[in-house]
């Protein structure tokens, strides 16, 4: 799985820059076509407007010459359009063979002579337009007094072809976003199932450590019971009978926990709110903690200074709130433990309690997912503190419960501090 997930998330980032790659050639390769549409429309114009002036110029001097060969032979010999023109009349033709070619773009012409002179020119013509201009030579190619050349600048709408090409271009863009987005929601799933694996992966090794401590305990303790030494015993039986039963609660307590936050993920916990006197019960998780926190040779100094520590909770889940918090004060300390409980007023109608120690802090990325169900932070050997990474979520969730909130600060080797608010005032 850790070769094939970045094989997996290559392929696809490759796949979408050859698609993103592609849908670009393909839009600039069709302007470049429109482009090269409008310049052959353009020009098409052009020889017709040729063609229309050669007409015209023979209709007229058909009256001297009736037959096609002596008209043919007049245009090749005296085809100028000075003389059989107006200005008005080569900018009708011009704009008639335009608009024939669908080119309604505002356009500017210019007709010059051999000598490069202007015959005909429109008001805003500029000499500067006939370098990027289109031209044609007017007068027949083998014509023998003038050499007449039209020049014609199209004021060309750089915007059109977009215009023209708008809905292919937006369905391209619409469809490449989907095509982006796709891309996102998938990696961001292949992260997620491969957290999933990890965080599966973690928890049961971590559930198979604190499931298998007892019942070898209890595999001792029966083995022990059996012997003839002592099934005689009876302070032994005793002895051993209680070991089991503590070891059984034990992974009872443990099962517990993962039903629990089951129960937590499809809310069917429910809160049985009363009046609870919250000095008193952090008072009494404290106590029953005392015996851990001097094991490890450390110190809980409790700071209840709030002026009304009434608030309405469920007494169960916010003595578990204090129990694991606490609980984790103790389990992450490398050190003595020293803890810290302080209460004091959130606001109108809010209890806080602090609970700060000394522990191995945690880093920013830590911080943000410690919250998360079945999430434990690394601290080096996967099972070197114990837990299921389920007091936080449950945490949480009991808070959120209550309408109340929880924040941390942390950092690493300087402990951490969890702030927990809830209101004292029943909704």
């Amino acid at each position: 799985m850790k070769k094939i997930f970045p094989l997996i998330v290559v392929l696809i980032t490759l796949s979408v820059l050859g698609i993103l790659f592609i849908q670009m050639s393909w839009i600039n390769n069709a302007i470049k076509l429109k482009h090269q549409e409008f310049q052959r429309e353009v020009e098409n114009a052009m020889a017709q407007v040729r063609e229309k002036v050669h007409s015209r110029f023979i209709y007229k001097a058909h009256k001297l010459f009736p037959n096609d060969e002596s008209s043919q032979f007049y245009l090749k010999n005296n085809f100028t359009v000075e003389e059989g023109f107006t200005k008005d009349e080569i900018q009708e033709i011009v704009e008639k063979q335009l608009k024939q070619n669908n080119i309604k773009q505002p356009f500017e012409f210019c007709i010059t002579n051999i000598f490069k002179n202007s015959i005909f020119q429109s008001d805003g013509y500029r000499p500067s337009d006939e370098q990027s201009g289109y031209k044609i030579q007017l007068s027949p190619d083998d014509s023998y007094v003038s050499h007449e050349t039209l020049f014609l600048d199209v004021r060309e709408d750089k915007n059109l072809i977009i215009r023209e090409m708008a809905w292919m271009i937006g369905a391209s863009i619409v469809f490449t976003v989907i095509i982006i987005l796709a891309f996102y929601v998938t990696v961001r799933t292949l992260f997620n199932q491969k957290k999933l694996s990890e965080i599966k992966s973690d928890f049961i090794n971590n559930m198979t450590h604190e499931l298998k401590t007892p019942l070898a305990t209890i595999s001792l303790a029966i083995d022990a019971l059996t012997n003839e030494k002592v099934i005689h015993d009876t302070d032994k039986i005793r002895y051993y009978s209680a070991m089991i039963k503590e070891e059984n609660k034990r992974m009872n307590k443990q099962v517990e926990k993962i039903l629990q936050a089951a129960r937590l993920e499809k809310e069917e916990i429910k809160l049985n709110i009363q009046k609870l006197d919250a000095h008193q019960i952090i008072s009494k998780v404290a106590e029953n903690l005392e015996l851990q926190i001097h094991e490890k040779h450390g110190s809980l100094q409790l700071k209840l200074n709030a002026p009304n520590p009434v608030l309405w909770a469920d007494e169960v889940h916010f003595s578990n709130i204090i129990f694991n918090l606490l609980d984790n004060a103790i389990k992450y300390s490398e050190q003595a433990p020293v803890i810290e409980v302080e209460t004091m007023s959130g606001g109108t109608g809010q209890l806080s309690i602090k609970i700060k120690d000394n522990g191995i802090g945690m880093d920013r990325e830590t911080q943000t997912r410690i919250f998360e169900k079945f999430y434990r932070a690394h601290t080096g050997d996967i099972h070197n503190v114990k837990g299921f990474g389920l007091g936080l979520s449950y945490v949480k969730a009991i808070v959120d419960a209550h309408e109340g909130r929880v924040k941390v600060e942390s950092a690493p080797g300087r402990g951490s501090t969890f702030t927990i608010t809830l209101p004292t005032d029943l909704k």
